[in-house]
Formats: structure tokens, sequence, C-alpha cells
């Protein structure tokens, strides 16, 4: 067989080089850029935060809720753009061009109807999300309200955001999803301070921001004026890379539509709906969670224990997202060195992958356990709130490590092409772990701590599963399993 005439050193890398050296290589800057996209969220909690407390609490506890329903548009839009960056790698190392373009330009004009369609139905039935599913009530529902119908009204900026730089990405762009984030960010920030506290009362921190809203004419909106700034930061980075992709696939040249053809379609879904389905599954157990809290352990009138999970949760979201980061590394790893017929190489690529984001969550785990009040006084000033936060944070923080070790072997069973096994792992535990044991412990009017409880269960049960699964030679032989 003749050797290829163009080098590639990073595929070389990834099959030849030193697999520890390499693991990190690649894998660090996936969760770092993951952790630029948390900030988004954290930006906006400080901000809120800095509401006088009758709003501020109420804002949080909402803004936690509608959050994590944007997670969920979220990890669909990430499916579609892990299975595009497949499909535009293969094209490109094939040398298609047009198909490059076909795949690449028409995955964007896919993300976007998703995002409209995802955005109108949160528009419409935002009450019914909010306080119908999840429990919000009092002065929560109807900030949760508010805010979920601007902030996944708009939804459609997150889905271009990761489209993009994914796209971008398996280009060889390595570079842009950084400079994209940490641009959205300031401009996040900017924004939040102008729209949040408008001409009002700000902290001295943003004593800025008044004088310019009141010179721009812009009033105080609150929790609501958060979600307007990160919608509105969203679109404007995505224009520059955007019309670099457009530029770059040469989409004229080509001919390519906007929207993608019927075949192109089913290359793209096929491949994006069982990571897409599976990463859901992981957040409507979240989600679960949030229903839980919401309407048994909270009043109209009393929400602490809402937003005490609120703000864990946005602390949580770390290790979901440092996670999706290195399970990122592990399925690009995984499937190069499948391809290449080096299956021992991939399974030990896994789980080096695993090991470093298992130490990442260790690290995690102790900042926040030994320095979790720090962090939540910087959103909260009411003691009973920081110390039920304090008491999830001690009881599930350990378990981050069990959580990060599955959600990597999961995506290392997916770039070794088993979609369909990931998706039956986690449906099972969701559907008959976790979901029953979580009915359990409410009909036993147990405190919260007996959630948080379940919550360390289905973690631990979780990394044993996925450990057992990726020891089977089976698993990394046969990509139909």
């Amino acid at each position: 067989m003749a050797e290829s005439p163009i080098s590639d050193p990073a595929r070389d890398r990834m099959l030849h080089g030193p697999l520890g050296w390499t693991v990190l290589r690649f894998g660090a800057p996936l969760a770092a850029a993951m952790v630029l996209q948390v900030v988004f969220n954290l930006v906006d909690q400080y901000i809120i935060a800095r509401l006088p407390p009758v709003l501020s609490d109420a804002s949080l506890d909402a803004l936690g809720i509608c959050d994590m329903v944007a997670a969920l548009g979220t990890i669909l839009s990430y499916g579609v753009s892990s299975a595009t960056a497949t499909l535009v790698a293969q094209a490109r190392g094939r040398g298609d061009e047009r198909e490059v373009a076909e795949v690449a330009w028409g995955s964007v004009g896919l993300v976007t109807v998703m995002g409209l369609v995802f955005g109108v139905v949160a528009i419409a039935g935002a009450d019914v999300i909010v306080h119908g599913l999840l429990g919000a009530k009092g002065l929560v529902r109807a900030l949760a309200g508010d805010y979920l119908r601007v902030i996944v009204g708009g939804i459609v900026t997150v889905f271009l955001m990761f489209q993009v730089t994914a796209v971008q990405r398996s280009m060889g762009r390595s570079k842009l999803p950084l400079a994209v984030f940490a641009s959205g960010n300031i401009l996040n920030l900017f924004l939040a301070v102008l729209l949040v506290y408008g001409p009002g009362s700000a902290p001295a921190i943003f004593s800025w921001g008044p004088p310019i809203a009141a010179a721009l004419g812009i009033p105080r909106w609150g929790v609501v004026g958060a979600a307007w700034a990160t919608v509105i930061a969203r679109a404007v980075v995505m224009v520059p890379p955007l019309w670099m992709l457009r530029r770059s696939l040469g989409v004229s040249l080509h001919r390519v539509p906007f929207f993608p053809t019927s075949a192109v379609r089913r290359r793209i879904v096929g491949l994006a709906w069982p990571t897409s389905t599976q990463f859901s599954v992981r957040i409507a157990a979240v989600l679960l969670v949030i229903a839980l809290v919401h309407h048994f352990f909270t009043t109209p009138d009393n929400s602490d224990a809402g937003t005490a999970y609120s703000l864990c949760l946005r602390m949580e979201t770390m290790a979901l997202f440092v996670s999706m980061g290195w399970g990122g590394a592990a399925q690009t790893l995984v499937g190069t060195n499948i391809g290449a017929g080096l299956y021992d190489r991939a399974r030990r690529a896994a789980w080096i992958t695993g090991a470093y984001n298992v130490a990442s969550m260790l690290l995690l785990a102790a900042l926040f356990i030994g320095a979790g009040e720090y962090f939540l006084r910087f959103f909260t000033t009411q003691d009973v709130i920081v110390r039920r936060a304090q008491d999830y944070l001690a009881m599930v923080g350990p378990s981050y490590m069990a959580f990060g070790l599955a959600i990597v072997l999961g995506n290392a069973l997916v770039g070794a092409g088993s979609t369909r096994l990931a998706l039956r792992i986690d449906l099972v535990l969701v559907l008959a772990v976790q979901f029953p044991l979580m009915l359990v412990v409410t009909s036993l009017h147990a405190p919260p701590s007996g959630l948080w409880a379940a919550v360390v269960a289905v973690n631990i049960v979780s990394a044993l599963v996925y450990a057992v699964v990726a020891r089977r030679g089976a698993s990394w032989h046969n990509p139909a399993v």
C-alpha cells in the first residue's frame, strides 16, 4: 500500500506517540474550552447575586432551573456537532472538498432549524416546564418563566456556537473555540452589568455600568437582563467564525445549500442521535432531582432548598463539562486508533483519559468541599442556604470521580462505535436505578440528604458498570455491540 504523500502529525501522535503525553496534550485544551462555556453561567450567577437579597435568592433558584432545561437543548446540538466533526474529518481525509462543504454547511442549517424549534417550544410552554414539570413556585416560578423564554428562546445561538466551533476544530483550527468562548465571556460580562442593573444601584465593582446604561436608555431588567446579555453575546461572537467558515468551505463555489440534503441529513442524524439521547438521559436525571426538590422541599414562600441545590448545580456543571471535554478526547483517540486497527492502544487510551479526568474530579471535589463556603458566599448571604449547599457538596463531591470516569468511558465506547451500547447503559441506570430509588426516598418523606445519597449511589454504580463493560475485549473489537 502506498503511503500518503501528506504528513499528518496530529494523527501520527494519536497512533504512535507516548500515550500519556498524547492524551494530556489533546485532552487538556478541550477540557479548558468547556470550562469557559461554564463561565458564561457563573458570570450571570455572580451578577444576579448582587441584587437585593429578597430578589437574588429566588433569581438564583430560577437560573438553576432554566440552565438545566437549556442544557438539555445544548446536548441535542452536541450530538450533531460530534457527528458532523467525524464526517468532516473523514471527508477531509479523502480530499473531497465538496463533501466537506455539504456536510459542514448543511449541519449549520440543521442546528439552526433545531434551535428555532426548541426555542419556540420553550417560549410557548415556559410555565408548564418550570411549574408543571419542575415544581417552581411563587416568585421563583415567575422569574424562571421569564428567564426561560429568553435564554431558551434564543438557544439557537448556543447551537450555532457549538456547531461552528466543532466544524472549525475538525478542520484543524483548534485555537478558535477558546477564542470564541473567551471573547463571548468578556462581552457577556459587559452586557450583563448594563442589562441587569440598568441605571439603578450596582455594587462598587460594577459602578461603571449604571452611567452607561443611563446614557443609552437601558432599563433595569434584573434576572431577565442576564438572559438577554448571554443570548446577545453569543450571537455577536458567532458572526466572525460563521463568516470565516462559509468562506473557507467555498459554499458559493460548490453551490452548497444551507439546509442539508436528505442523504447528508440521514448520515448526520444516524451518527448523532445515540450520543444526543445518551447525554439527554443524563440531563433528564438532573432535571428529575430538580423536580423532586421543588415539589417536596419548597413552598411558595420558602425556596431555600431549591436555591441551595441550584447553587450546587452551577458548581457541579463544571464537573459535567470538564468530563465532557475529556470524554471528547477519549472518543477521538479511541476512534482514531480503532480505525487503524490498534485495539489495545485504543483501550489503554480510554483508561488513561479516564484517569486524567478522575484526577481532575478529585481536585474539583477537594476545591468545592474545602473552599465551598467561600464560593457559595459569593452568591448568597443566607446562612441556611450556605449550610444546605455545603451538606450537598460534602456528600456528593467525592462521587465526582466516579461520575467523571463513567462519562469518559461512555464516550470512549461511542468512539469505538458502540453508541447504542452506551445509550442502553444510561437508560437502564436512570430508569431502573435512579428513578425508582429517588421515588422510594421521597415516598418515605426522607430529608433532602436522602436524595443526595441516591445521587451518590447512582454515580458509583454508573462507574462500576462502565468499568466492567470497558474491560470486555468485545467492546473495542466489535463496533456493532
